[in-house]
């Protein structure tokens, strides 16, 4: 009876989940950082001709702008970290951002939201 009730015991153990097992993440990259970029006159958001960089410690990755009718500039690609933004255009003052944090949860990084104001020369 003590062997049956241990047999059982160790079955019901390995039977257990684990929390982290029962997540179902999706299987699509998320974008860390997505920065929306318009001009300080117009409000115009800007896309051709504007550069956004992302520098994490050694990292550097200049974010891609997708196209006008999604017109953010989207990179850092399931990637953590604690980034500084930088915006420049000809005929714009360059932007710096303050420290911008990328965390992730169980399945993907959190994105983050920037919105820049660039103002002509």
């Amino acid at each position: 009876m003590k062997i049956l009730f241990f047999c059982s015991f160790l079955i019901f153990l390995s039977c257990t989940s684990n929390k982290i097992d029962d997540i179902n993440c999706t299987e699509e990259a998320r974008a860390g950082l997505n920065v929306t970029v318009k001009d300080a006159i117009t409000n115009q958001v800007l896309g051709n001709g504007i550069t956004v960089t992302a520098k994490d410690i050694n990292y550097t990755e200049n974010l891609e702008f997708y196209n006008e009718n999604n017109p953010v500039f989207s990179g850092a690609w399931e990637r953590q970290g604690t980034y500084i933004i930088t915006v420049s255009g000809a005929g714009y003052i360059p932007f710096v951002s303050e420290s911008i944090t990328v965390k992730a949860d169980e399945c993907h990084v959190i994105p983050q939201q920037l919105q820049v104001i660039l103002q002509p020369e």
